[in-house]
């Protein structure tokens, strides 16, 4: 009989020979699309001989770009990967035939097998992402830590749309002996920030020993463990914590990734936000653009701009305070622009300047940064980087997320920080813009307390105490 593990390394085997039949396939289509069905027989017999050294190149960065990696990912994954496969592939195959002169390949010819490439493989690649969801097994999931952030928690697993997580257990007290008595019966062990250090090592032991996956929090006492490095010392190994800042050389690329996007989407934007302009001042009088102090890299102030959503006097009338779902300030016009995200556009114009980023923490007022700065002594590490127009929070959390969870949102994206990163989540704010979760304000405790109570009565969530 084949084993599980058996038959899933011949999936694995028969996704990647399709992938690189894919790929072939798509780099004769470029030739047939270049020349048609009479392919000079030059450039092809020069393809046909290296055809093997492509697929084999093909296999060897997709493999390490984790293009069969189904688990826990999105569609929106699953294409950012292709994408960045197919620019990595392309690019490769230039130097090698333009540099080298190894053999001939026409730039349209590559041009063209680029596009076809990523519209094939996305779609194959879809199709088996979601083969494995329907034969994937549901995870069932053990909750440890104290009644309150537990309950959150469980909050949270409902909203995981391809439902493969299921809270089966929760333990709220005697974690390790409660533990000990269903670990055979989960995947995944979820350890709350606020069980104790010392209970955690024991735990920690007997999870490993059965070979379960281990879920953490976002607390600052795991983001700070986030990429360490490892150093020796004669005899001795030494973990070195990294901080929460960006290096200066990644600093410079991604400056200069933020002045190339932001003048392209500037020049790319124009027609919409001349649009956006008159419609703002034809429908309710004050200025078109709206200007407002906020704060960003290493806590400096600086004027943000937007088009203007809310009636002229809103500010002056109820002072500084937090958008809220259906918020009566609001224009008519405004709320279309905010839905689309159209009010940001003229952010451009910070980045451009240098006091933004395209990628980065959400800008704050001041009277919010002091008020969350004397509630939260790490709020402050979110001005270690430039503020951005769109961010890890807004595309992982929600609009109605509170500033804790918002800041470890921050925390985790700095410190996970690469320019692959800020392109992926470049991708996701794209698929967000129509996504009416995300605009919704702050008013909703209480609706998601009462689903959580409901959910464990309809699931049957078993509680150790």
């Amino acid at each position: 009989m084949t084993s599980k593990s058996e038959w899933s390394n011949a999936r694995r085997i028969v996704i990647i020979l399709a992938d690189v039949l894919l790929y072939n396939l798509s780099i004769i289509l470029g030739f047939m699309v270049k020349f048609g069905r009479e392919i000079p027989s030059f450039n092809f017999v020069a393809y046909e001989k290296s055809a093997i050294y492509i697929s084999i190149f093909f296999i060897f960065l997709n493999l390490l770009l984790g293009a069969y990696i189904f688990y826990n990912r999105k569609i929106s994954d699953i294409i950012f990967v292709t994408v960045i496969g197919q620019i990595l592939m392309t690019l490769t195959i230039m130097i090698v035939t333009f540099a080298g002169r190894w053999f001939t390949f026409p730039r349209s010819v590559l041009g063209y097998s680029f596009i076809i490439g990523i519209i094939v493989l996305s779609l194959w690649r879809i199709l088996v992402y979601y083969l494995y969801l329907k034969v994937s097994n549901e995870r069932k999931v053990v909750l440890l830590g104290k009644e309150n952030q537990v309950m959150q928690s469980i909050q949270n697993f409902m909203s995981d749309k391809n439902n493969k997580h299921k809270v089966t257990s929760v333990v709220v007290s005697n974690y390790y002996e409660n533990l000990k008595k269903i670990i055979d019966e989960i995947d995944i062990v979820y350890i709350s920030s606020n069980v104790d250090e010392n209970e955690k090592v024991k735990l920690y032991q007997l999870i490993v020993k059965h070979k379960k996956k281990i879920f953490l929090d976002t607390s600052f006492e795991n983001l700070i463990m986030l990429k360490p490095n490892m150093m020796n010392f004669e005899d001795e190994s030494i973990i070195e914590v990294s901080n929460f800042e960006i290096q200066p050389e990644e600093n410079f690329i991604k400056r200069l990734f933020d002045i190339l996007v932001s003048v392209c989407l500037f020049v790319i934007t124009s027609p919409l936000m001349l649009i956006a302009a008159i419609l703002v001042k034809a429908t309710s009088p004050g200025p078109v653009i709206y200007k407002q102090t906020r704060i960003t890299l290493d806590q400096r102030e600086f004027s943000i701009l937007k088009f203007r959503t809310m009636s002229a006097t809103a500010e002056a009338k109820s002072g500084p305070v937090l958008s809220t779902s259906n918020d009566s300030r609001v224009t008519t016009v405004g709320k279309y622009l905010r839905a689309l995200r159209i009010d940001e556009l003229p952010q451009l114009i910070n980045v451009i300047r240098g006091d933004m980023s395209i990628v980065g923490p959400r800008p704050e007022r001041p009277f919010f940064v002091d008020q969350f700065n004397q509630e939260n002594p790490n709020y402050y590490l979110r001005h270690n980087v430039r503020a951005g127009i769109t961010g890890y929070a807004q595309v992982y959390g929600k609009y109605a997320s509170d500033y804790n969870s918002k800041l470890n949102f921050d925390l985790l994206y700095i410190k996970n920080y690469s320019l692959l990163l800020d392109m992926k989540i470049l991708l996701q704010t794209i698929k967000i813009l129509f996504d009416k979760v995300s605009s919704r304000g702050l008013d909703e405790s209480e609706e998601r307390e009462e689903l959580t109570m409901d959910y464990c009565k309809e699931n049957a969530i078993r509680i150790y105490r």
